[in-house]
């Protein structure tokens, strides 16, 4: 018999997961124990949007309110990286930066983002030296093999 989740567990699986840290705190986990302990509003998280704070909101029993614009833009379809292959010299910079391991590559290598795992979070922009990542919008899910 498994036991129920906790107040935090709830919050957090309520979160994107995206790790981005726009509202404040190092990742989704730590921002859902925040707001547990009454130490964090609900309206903290931009890649959640208005709907994701409401249901911060619910979920917690108090009054909603939409996200604080402030803190960066909601993306209804987040955008997804592209490391520029010819400006890449392969620092590792972006790498360290993406909180989901969602770019690989190697030292002095040109680096590639993993389209699917990218969240969008735009984190790995700013921790280019070579001004190489670019986001773009995501491309519609191609069908498997029989699908259409």
């Amino acid at each position: 018999m498994s036991t129920p989740p906790t107040l935090v567990e709830r919050l957090d699986r309520l979160l994107p997961q995206t790790q981005c840290g726009q509202c404040g705190f190092d990742g989704c986990r730590p921002y859902a124990e925040a707001m547990a302990a009454g130490r964090a509003d609900v309206d903290r998280c931009p890649p959640g949007g208005d709907a994701g704070a409401r249901a911060l909101a619910h979920c917690l029993g108090v009054d909603a309110r939409p996200y604080d614009r402030e803190r960066g833009t909601w993306h209804a379809t987040p955008p997804v990286a592209m490391v520029v292959e010819g400006d890449c010299i392969g620092c590792t910079k972006c790498i360290q930066a993406c909180p989901v391991d969602a770019i690989i590559g190697a030292s002095k290598l040109m680096h590639v983002v993993i389209e699917p795992l990218c969240t969008g979070c735009e984190l790995c922009v700013p921790a280019c030296p070579v001004d190489c990542i670019e986001l773009l919008p995501r491309r519609a899910p191609t069908p498997g093999p029989g699908g259409a």
